[in-house]
């Protein structure tokens, strides 16, 4: 039982919506073996509606579902939760990755992969939620109210970021990355100080993964107005926001 995640004597609930059997079945022994408890769908099109009901603590998602694509379902997910959500998929591609990003979710396993390595993330996940949910307040009151600088109008409390005026659609990480920048507006944090604060340090995410969400943040400041551009590139040492 992992303590934490889930209320007293409830073990913590992954719901994975996956078609293959054989996959099916691997990732069901693994989580068990870990002391998870886990519901198996096979179609996506009730997801959204079981998730709603509550009591599930992770979703394990696969792309290629019979029914409906795993990004449909992502989507959908994303106008009433923000449950983590892990996609499970045969697509490797980078276009696949950004968008499962962008959709909003938290990970991307491509198959095939070790049940082994799919726990440890689930429970890296878990662990990023929690603190998420829980922790981004605990700095203190100077994190209260809203904050301008420049263009951008930051509320801490509400964890939302507007841009001219106009509120941006961000994902947690996208948040994360754009809050972190905000904070210092024109010092260069590199990749590695970026990931440390906008994943808590998580091991499972890469260098390539900021570069990524910085391509997605660059274009929803962009569809605002194609003159936005106020994230700097430092090749070689990492990102800056100029506000002026």
């Amino acid at each position: 039982m992992h303590c934490g995640y889930a209320a007293a004597q409830m073990p913590t609930t992954i719901l994975i919506a996956e078609d293959e059997p054989a996959i099916a079945d691997a990732v069901l022994y693994a989580l068990r073996s870990d002391g998870y408890a886990v519901e198996h769908h096979l179609l996506g099109g009730g997801i959204v509606a079981r998730i709603e009901r509550g009591g599930i603590d992770l979703l394990l998602l696969d792309v290629g579902l019979p029914d409906i694509n795993g990004f449909d379902v992502c989507r959908k997910l994303r106008m009433v939760s923000e449950l983590p959500v892990v996609f499970l998929t045969a697509r490797n591609d980078e276009v696949d990755r950004i968008l499962g990003l962008e959709l909003g979710g938290d990970d991307y396993i491509a198959k095939p992969f070790s049940p082994r390595e799919l726990v440890a993330r689930v429970r890296a996940r878990l662990r990023r939620h929690a603190t998420e949910d829980h922790g981004w307040r605990r700095s203190g009151p100077q994190q209260s109210g809203r904050q301008q600088s420049g263009l951008f109008e930051i509320d801490r409390e509400g964890r939302r970021i507007r841009c001219a005026g106009h509120l941006l659609e961000l994902t947690r990480y996208e948040y994360a990355l754009l809050s972190e920048l905000l904070r210092r507006p024109g010092a260069i944090l590199s990749r590695a100080q970026l990931l440390d604060r906008a994943w808590d340090g998580d091991s499972d995410s890469a260098d390539r993964t900021v570069d990524t969400h910085i391509k997605t943040l660059r274009a929803k400041l962009r569809a605002i107005d194609p003159a936005i551009d106020p994230i700097r590139t430092h090749r070689g040492v990492g990102y800056s926001l100029d506000i002026a």
